[in-house]
């Protein structure tokens, strides 16, 4: 997903720089002119406030609980990380944040990973942006080299899902991000999964 907000932010012209903070280096191809790239180990991500002197921050950085099983370690990830980067993007002037959370997102929910969701979206509510756009995004498809099973399940039966929990591809997901990050209004706008579908049929 992160990839194809980079892809769409390349070939937008009203976007002249591109600020990309990533773990592991980008390809040929994805490091244009305008491009700033920084590789680095997000643990290290509170020591680099000067990378944050930017307009908007486009927030796709997650994990899942197959990947991390380790409770303390997936919190660092799916909430450390994001509210440090939001952090440092408000003390650095940045007027709109962006992020990628998840439906059923909810701080007082009995599921750790909704709850963990919510607690993101709590914590950069309080953190009074200027502008905060949070996409709500059901069961991701095409984000990973290798999909998993589920996601072919869950692919294959959309069309019984309700339009609130239907799968939605990632590439989707980006359009809508970026789509929002133009319109830049003031104000808090959660993005629900049938919008963010919707957006995707139109790119």
């Amino acid at each position: 997903m992160g990839q194809e907000c980079l892809r769409l932010l390349i070939d937008d012209a009203t976007c002249s720089r591109v600020v990309v903070i990533t773990r592991r280096p980008l390809t040929s191809q994805q490091n244009a002119l305008k491009v700033e790239e920084h590789v680095l180990d997000f643990s290290q991500l509170a020591s680099c406030g000067a990378f944050f002197d930017v307009d908007q921050v486009i927030c796709a950085l997650g994990t899942t609980l197959r990947k991390t099983p380790e409770l303390d370690v997936y919190r660092s990830i799916d909430f450390g990380f994001p509210v440090t980067a939001a952090r440092l993007a408000k003390e650095h002037g940045a007027r709109h944040y962006l992020i990628v959370s998840a439906v059923g997102a909810n701080s007082r929910s009995r599921l750790f990973y909704n709850r963990t969701k919510g607690e993101v979206e709590d914590a950069l509510k309080a953190m009074n942006f200027r502008s905060l756009t949070i996409a709500q995004p059901s069961v991701l498809i095409g984000e990973r080299a290798e999909p998993r099973l589920s996601e072919k399940i869950a692919w294959k039966l959309a069309f019984l899902t309700p339009p609130k929990y239907r799968p939605v591809h990632a590439s989707s997901v980006a359009h809508a991000l970026v789509h929002f990050s133009k319109i830049d209004e003031p104000g808090l706008r959660v993005i629900p999964n049938r919008e963010i579908e919707r957006l995707g049929q139109l790119a």
